[in-house]
């Protein structure tokens, strides 16, 4: 994000202190980004003079754990911001790498700058989150998913104006934001090129973190020029071998006009004229030379492929998603999905059985059918029981079948049963804890046996199926206690996943927007920023389902034409629940930090003020108001009564 000249630190003072009095800071003369974040800062119940109430630098174990959850980020941004340190050396600067969550995971600086930064905890385990810093070069890019500087009194905590700030986020190859890289120093030594710099380096580290990840997979490196291949501006496409893209830099989306979005769902011969086994065949024959591919509008790019292991590619259609993808296509970056999913590939097809354990929405039986999408047996069916929903009375004929006139009630040409209809395919078990105990009994003579035999003394029938189970419940403790026979768990607890909570993932931000294109499949609709932001932090007690949901009903919200979903669409019943979460934060802070001057405040309240005060600068005018809010004047119309 190119930065406009500074102005004056007085000017910016006065902006501030007319933004405690209620002003938009967009109309003192800065710009619209800076007035974002410090509108961001005092809704988090900052002041520009007050004293900080944010939590102590993490130190220790804590610290530790950190570092372990950002393992290859670290590993892979200490060369580079070695090679950087050298650049800004003996310039009374630092070199800062910060996690997604604005802490600081590794620094570099010179001598005689350190004791500066220590006084602003400017160390290795503190947050520089914009919630507990304010606006600052690290936390605002975060943020604003994009490149910043801060320089002196931009800053919005005025004891961090005698800093200069440039950061850039580290975006992963699934569209992920991992952290953020930044070089802070003395603002008396601002350099124009600082910013350049720091962009430069985060994309060198987002092409070595690519490159790691993806050493297994075809690698397309492609660039508007044969001599930019293998540099720093390079694109990096990574590839299934059925031709799908699976990973990408930045460059790499720009080049062939893709959004992070489309990473996993979108297959190459869509976008070029030229499919995956011609650059395989041209490049055994010339590895080196790249080759000349267009776009379906016509751009020339040039090519370079690269694979470490040759996919069996003959006879193979790339026009179908690939059955091995199917995982892939759910991926939205979130580490503990992803490696629940790597672990679930290497057992697929091996008669391992599956146990999920998960809360109630957070996609338990969506990940079963990609396991067996994955799967040898995704020919054949996939059958899912909802072992809580049965009836007891009706789960065990349900379940193993009966013979015409077993019971009463029977229907007369008898019935195969559910286990039955697996054959062949995957049985999906869910909510296995709420299975009686007598069907426990015969479930488990079935799985040791592999034959069914139906109600009403009809002969045993085998059965070839893969199982996944899913359950909310900790199976191990109810077999402990004697609600769960304990040889069957240990039976269906070939591979246990932990599946996360939503509140549990650092991916909210591509998972809704992945969502939101499955809704609707309009990929210019999006949320709001702030909306976004808020809806993050939210707890989601029906994870998936009903994020989901909410979404859905803000769809149905939007007029004719509107793209952008904000806090007027959101079902009522949320936006209370956020009030009062918001409420109780404040008071929570207000508790830990008296001297803090401006709480969070009520939503509710704060969404009639800013309706409120655009009607004001719109001196009523409907159609002006609603512009400035970003809604449709219907909307406004409706918020109005």
């Amino acid at each position: 994000m190119a930065h406009p000249p500074a102005l004056p630190a007085p000017v910016l003072r006065q902006a501030r202190l007319q933004l405690l009095e209620g002003a938009d800071p967009a109309s003192t003369g800065i710009d619209q980004r800076l007035a974002r974040s410090w509108q961001r800062s005092l809704a988090a119940g900052l002041s520009p003079t007050g004293r900080l109430f944010s939590a102590d630098p993490l130190s220790g174990p804590d610290l530790q754990r950190a570092l372990v959850r950002n393992h290859d980020l670290v590993a892979h941004s200490r060369p580079v911001m070695e090679y950087l340190f050298e650049q800004v050396r003996q310039s009374h600067n630092m070199v800062i790498l910060a996690d997604d969550r604005g802490v600081l995971m590794h620094t570099l600086g010179d001598a005689d700058f350190l004791g500066k930064a220590e006084r602003v905890t400017l160390t290795s385990g503190a947050s520089w989150h914009e919630q507990q810093r304010g606006t600052n070069a690290i936390g605002t890019a975060l943020a604003e998913s994009a490149n910043v500087e801060i320089h002196g009194a931009e800053h919005f905590l005025e004891r961090n104006g005698f800093l200069t700030c440039a950061a850039a986020p580290i975006i992963a190859a699934t569209g992920q934001l991992l952290g953020v890289l930044d070089i802070s120093g003395d603002q008396r030594n601002r350099h124009p090129h600082t910013l350049s710099l720091v962009n430069t380096a985060a994309r060198m580290i987002e092409n070595r973190l690519l490159m790691a990840s993806c050493r297994r997979r075809i690698r397309l490196h492609l660039h508007t020029h044969p001599e930019g291949i293998g540099t720093v501006a390079e694109g990096l496409i990574a590839l299934s071998d059925d031709g799908w893209i699976v990973g990408a830099n930045r460059s790499g989306l720009a080049l062939l006009g893709l959004r992070p979005a489309d990473i996993g769902a979108t297959p190459l011969f869509r976008l070029l004229d030229t499919r995956l086994e011609r650059l395989l065949d041209t490049a055994n024959k010339r590895p080196e030379q790249p080759q000349a591919v267009r776009r379906h509008d016509g751009t020339v790019l040039y090519a370079q492929i690269h694979a470490e292991r040759s996919p069996a590619l003959a006879g193979r259609r790339t026009d179908t998603p690939p059955a091995s993808d199917a995982l892939s296509r759910l991926d939205t970056g979130d580490a503990r999905w992803r490696s629940a999913a790597d672990k679930a590939r290497r057992i697929a097809g091996k008669g391992i059985p599956l146990l999920l354990h998960g809360e109630s929405g957070v996609g338990k039986e969506l990940f079963g059918r990609a396991v067996h999408e994955c799967s040898p047996q995704r020919e054949g069916p996939f059958v899912a029981i909802n072992c809580a929903a049965l009836p007891e009375n009706l789960i065990e004929a349900e379940l193993f079948g009966y013979v015409p006139g077993a019971f009463t009630g029977a229907r007369k040409e008898g019935s195969p049963g559910r286990l039955r209809e697996a054959a062949g395919g995957t049985l999906f078990l869910d909510e296995i804890g709420d299975m009686p105990l007598t069907m426990q009994t015969r479930l488990l003579r079935v799985l040791q046996e592999r034959q069914v035999t139906p109600l009403g003394g009809g002969q045993p029938v085998k059965v070839d199926f893969a199982l996944i189970c899913a359950t909310h419940c900790n199976l191990r403790e109810a077999s402990e206690q004697g609600k769960f026979r304990s040889d069957l768990y240990y039976r269906l607890n070939g591979l246990t996943l932990n599946l996360p909570a939503l509140r549990e993932r650092n991916d909210f931000a591509a998972l809704t927007e992945k969502l939101l294109l499955d809704l609707t499949d309009d990929a210019g609709l999006h949320l709001a920023p702030e909306l976004l932001a808020r809806l993050s932090t939210y707890g989601w007690p029906g994870n998936l389902r009903q994020l989901a949901s909410v979404l859905r009903t803000a769809v149905a919200m939007l007029e004719p034409g509107e793209t952008r979903i904000d806090w007027p669409h959101l079902p009522d019943d949320l936006t209370d629940e956020l009030s009062n979460e918001s409420n109780n934060k404040a008071q929570r802070g207000a508790a830990q930090a008296p001297s803090a001057t401006q709480p969070a405040g009520n939503l509710a309240e704060m969404s009639r003020s800013a309706i409120q005060r655009a009607l004001e600068d719109a001196h009523g005018n409907l159609s002006a108001a609603a512009r400035q809010l970003g809604i449709s004047r219907q909307t406004l119309y409706r918020k109005l009564k």
